[in-house]
C-alpha cells in the first residue's frame, strides 16, 4: 500500500515504542504529545518488563542491548511483610533469571525517544479535537493552534484518552482504592532503615484490612512506592487534611496506621518531598469497539487497568510493535487495524479482569489475621519464559 499519513498521539512507551518499529519498516509517523519535552515532568517510578511481552517488543525494536544497559535484574527481588513488620514470604531470582528486570519509567521513555529519527515527536502538541473526514480520514486539532491530518490515527494518549471517543464511549471507573506516591532519596546514606526493609527490589506490606505500603528499589539509590487505602476520592475534604500541606498528611497518615510497627512507620512519614494524591482507575474490563475506520488504540487508552501483576506498561509495549507489524504486513490499514484488535481484545481482557479483581480483593476489609499471601514469583517468572517461547514460536513463518 502506499505509505499512510500516521500520527500517534501520545508519546510514552506505547507510542514512543510503535513508531521505533514503523521505522524498522521505513514507514515514517508522526508522534504528538502534550509534554514540553520527554524529561519535563516526573515519570513515576520503576517497572519490571515481562519476558513474555514487554521483553519482546523490545527485541523487535532492536533495543534489548539499550535496555540491559540500564535494567536492574537484582530489582526483581519481592518481599512480603506484615503490618508489624514481620517477613511473610521473599523471592530472589535465580543466576540467570531475567524474566523480569527493573527500569525507572523515566529511563525506558528517554531510552525509546533517544532511538527514534529526529523530529518523529511534536512534544507540545496537546490534543484538542479528532474529528472524522471521511474514508477514514480524521483531522487533529491542538492547544497550540496547529492541525493536520491523518489516515490513521493511533491512540497512545493514556488513561483519559481524547482519541478513544471516537471508538467507545467507556471511560476509566475509580476502583475504591486512593494512594499517596512517597519517594526517598539517597536511601542507604539517609534512610538505612528503610534500604533494610525494602531490599533490592521490591517490598509489599499491609494490614489486612485495606490499608498497605507498596516501596521499590529505582535507580541512583531512590525508593518510591505509595501508601495506599480504601477511601472516597474526596477523603482529604472528609478528612479535613489539607494534601499541600506534607505535616497535615503526615498525622493523618499516623493516626490511620496507628498499629503499625515503629519499624515500618518511618515508610508513611520519613519521606523526602511531597505526598502525592493518586487514585486507581481502570476501563471497563473486557472492552471491545466496532471497527472504525484511521483509528486505534493502543496501551492504557485502549485496557487501562489496575497495577497489579505489572501488567500496563508491557501491553502498551506489545500494542504499539504489534500494532506497526501489522500496519508493515497486511494490504491496507482497514485490514492492519482489524488485525491488531483481534489479538489484542482477548489478550488485554484476561489480563485487566484479573489484575483489576486482585485489586478489588486485596484492598476488601478482612481479618488482619488472614494476610494475603504473594504470588509464587518464582512460577509466574517461568510462566514468562514458557509464554514467551510460546509467542515467538506463534510468529515464526511456516
Amino acid at each position: 500500500m502506499t505509505t499512510p499519513r500516521i500520527a500517534i498521539v501520545g508519546g510514552g512507551p506505547a507510542g514512543l515504542m510503535c513508531a521505533r518499529v514503523l521505522q524498522g519498516y521505513d514507514i515514517q509517523p508522526t508522534v504528538y504529545d502534550a509534554d514540553a519535552a520527554v524529561d519535563s515532568r516526573d515519570p513515576g517510578g520503576t517497572l519490571d518488563l515481562h519476558a513474555d511481552a514487554g521483553q519482546i517488543a523490545l527485541e523487535d525494536a532492536g533495543l534489548m542491548d539499550a535496555f540491559r544497559a540500564l535494567a536492574r535484574v537484582e530489582g526483581q527481588a519481592k518481599s512480603r511483610r506484615d503490618h508489624h513488620g514481620t517477613v511473610l514470604a521473599e523471592f530472589t531470582p535465580a543466576e540467570g533469571d531475567d524474566a523480569a528486570p527493573e527500569i525507572d519509567r523515566g529511563q525506558l521513555r528517554t531510552m525509546l525517544y533517544e532511538h527514534l529519527r529526529p523530529g518523529t515527536v511534536a512534544w507540545g502538541h496537546k490534543l484538542l479535537h479528532a474529528t472524522p473526514q471521511g474514508g477514514g480520514t480524521h483531522r487533529l486539532e491542538f492547544a497550540n493552534g496547529a492541525s493536520t491530518e491523518a489516515d490513521l490515527v493511533i491512540g497512545a494518549d493514556g488513561a483519559w484518552s481524547p482519541v478513544r471517543r471516537l471508538l467507545t464511549a467507556a471511560v476509566p471507573q475509580y476502583l475504591g482504592v486512593c494512594f499517596l506516591d512517597a519517594r526517598f532519596d539517597d536511601v542507604d546514606t539517609r534512610h538505612p532503615e528503610i534500604a533494610a526493609i525494602v531490599g533490592d527490589g521490591h517490598m509489599f506490606s499491609s494490614d489486612g484490612d485495606g490499608r498497605a505500603v507498596i516501596v521499590q528499589r529505582n535507580s541512583n539509590g531512590v525508593v518510591r512506592g505509595y501508601v495506599a487505602f480504601r477511601a472516597e476520592l474526596d477523603w482529604h475534604v472528609t478528612a479535613g487534611v489539607d494534601i499541600t500541606d506534607r505535616e497535615a498528611v503526615r498525622s493523618f497518615l499516623l493516626r490511620e496506621f496507628s498499629h503499625w510497627s515503629a519499624l515500618m512507620r518511618p515508610l508513611l512519614t520519613d519521606i523526602d518531598g511531597d505526598y502525592v494524591p493518586r487514585s486507581f482507575w481502570a476501563l471497563p474490563a473486557p472492552l471491545t469497539w466496532n471497527h472504525v475506520p484511521g483509528v486505534t488504540l493502543i496501551g492504557d487508552a485502549a485496557h487501562l487497568m489496575a497495577p497489579f501483576g505489572g501488567h500496563g506498561t508491557n501491553l502498551a509495549l506489545l500494542d504499539g510493535a504489534e500494532l506497526a507489524h501489522a500496519i508493515h504486513k497486511e494490504n491496507n490499514l482497514d485490514d492492519a487495524i482489524t488485525s491488531y484488535e483481534t489479538a489484542m481484545f482477548p489478550r488485554s481482557a484476561e489480563l485487566a479482569v484479573s489484575s483489576n479483581t486482585a485489586l478489588t480483593r486485596f484492598f476488601a476489609t478482612t481479618s488482619p489475621d488472614t494476610p494475603h499471601l504473594p504470588p509464587d514469583h518464582a512460577r509466574e517468572h517461568e510462566n514468562y519464559q514458557t509464554r514467551a517461547a510460546e509467542y515467538r514460536r506463534r510468529q515464526q513463518k511456516p
